[in-house]
């Protein structure tokens, strides 16, 4: 991804394309979300397709911002753009606003908005254009123009003025996904709903992979059925198959339906599983790779900051084709090995299959005796023909061994009911 500055006000009107080089739109705005102390992040781009629909375009979507030209990896969800609670668009909303130089100085009006790509490869606001004030009395003059960072000003505020829902949100940007589902939980209940309404899709999807499946289903009950669709896309697969498997029949398959196909099929595959098994606890996405790729491959896939750490430990080798269901597991390449070996070295060279793969039927307490046999952070999941299915990680397990309650961090409770059961009770 391109790491130059780019100017919102010029971004405006570039073309999007797919890596094929076909034009999907054009860019209408960007999206950001507030943070409490650090400049906003952008999460996304609003883009115009044919029939002047106006879509969301994730900024994970985006590989290469450049001049005159976006390019995305072509996976666009083609539902109406509505923003949410928390969203600020860039254009519509920030430029023109009135800011103060925390210095003392004085006020000036933002007049463009830059974002700049950080080391994670995350897009945050980086400098503002500024228009001070005028000082002349001619009616044609303009005032000078600076730049500033996000830190070196401030928004003005209405002293006493309630906090609002999407102030809330603001106030929870730092949290982490587990602190941020607990502190929704203490929320009085109209209270939750307001800001329910106000998060992000994928911030809220991450606060409900964190809370307990009764409480997931309360909150996805409470909106609609597009948006709640909407937040079963942003989760991850395996958990939006635990919530869905809550709901009814009819209510289930209403939001399969209005999911996206690709999103919808993972979770069907993983429905057909019992929830106790290695085939309900896995995630169908692991990296697959052939053996003739390289470790120098392995690894730029490992290094994604959104792939979850247990899914990085190791990489999956197959026959074609790479995705689940593959073709014949031939092994795994765990993380550590391939640092051991030069960059251009072949995974097939490199192959651990030692190490057998547990049956999508396993138990929950089979794959939890393997991971804790071998020392392992994640297990392989076959079919009956020995084709990779998914990947069950030691998370996924502790998830489902542990007490329903154990969020409550109550560890008087959890010592007398394992006193009193002689076992770890089960989450189901």
């Amino acid at each position: 991804m391109s790491t130059q500055r780019v100017f919102v006000a010029r971004l405006t009107g570039c073309s999007v394309f797919d890596p094929a080089g076909d034009r999907l739109g054009k860019v209408r705005d960007v999206v950001v979300i507030y943070r409490k102390d650090d400049p906003p992040r952008v999460i996304g781009l609003i883009v115009e397709i044919p029939g002047r629909r106006h879509v969301f375009v994730s900024i994970n979507r985006v590989t290469s911002i450049a001049t005159g030209q976006v390019i995305t990896t072509g996976l666009i969800n083609v539902r109406r753009f509505q923003q949410r609670g928390g969203e600020v668009r860039v254009l519509a909303e920030l430029i023109g606003r009135k800011v103060f130089f925390t210095d003392g100085s004085g006020g000036a009006q933002i007049e463009d908005v830059a974002i700049e790509r950080n080391r994670l490869g995350e897009w945050d606001v980086g400098q503002l254009f500024l228009r001070k004030p005028r000082t002349s009395a001619s009616p044609f003059a303009k005032g000078p123009t600076t730049f500033a960072n996000w830190s070196d000003v401030r928004e003005s505020a209405v002293p006493g003025e309630a906090q609002s829902a999407e102030q809330l949100v603001a106030s929870y940007s730092e949290l982490k996904a587990a602190d941020l589902a607990n502190t929704l939980l203490d929320l009085p209940e109209e209270r939750l709903f307001e800001v329910v309404d106000e998060l992000s899709d994928d911030r809220l999807a991450d606060a409900l992979e964190e809370m307990p499946e009764d409480e997931q289903v309360h909150i996805l009950e409470s909106l609609d059925d597009e948006r709640a669709a909407d937040i079963l896309d942003a989760m991850e697969p395996d958990d939006a198959a635990d919530v869905l498997g809550q709901l009814s029949e009819e209510q289930r398959e209403e939001l399969l339906d209005l999911m996206e196909p690709e999103e919808a099929e993972d979770v069907r595959a993983l429905l057909k599983y019992s929830p106790d098994t290695a085939g309900g606890l896995m995630t169908p996405e692991p990296i697959v790779l052939s053996a003739d790729a390289t470790v120098a491959e392995a690894l730029a896939l490992i290094r994604r900051h959104e792939l979850h750490p247990a899914l990085a430990a190791a990489v999956f080798v197959t026959l074609p084709p790479y995705e689940t269901p593959t073709g014949r597991l031939l092994g795994t390449v765990h993380f550590q090995r391939m640092l051991r070996y030069p960059p251009h070295e072949r995974l097939g060279a490199i192959i651990d299959d030692s190490l057998e793969p547990v049956p999508a039927a396993a138990s929950a307490a089979e794959v939890a005796r393997m991971l804790a046999s071998y020392n392992l952070v994640s297990l392989p999941v076959v079919d009956q023909a020995r084709r990779l299915v998914g990947a069950v990680s030691v998370d996924d397990v502790l998830d489902y061994l542990l007490p329903e309650d154990w969020r409550s961090h109550d560890d008087d409770a959890e010592e007398r009911v394992a006193t009193t059961t002689g076992a770890v009770p089960r989450r189901r």
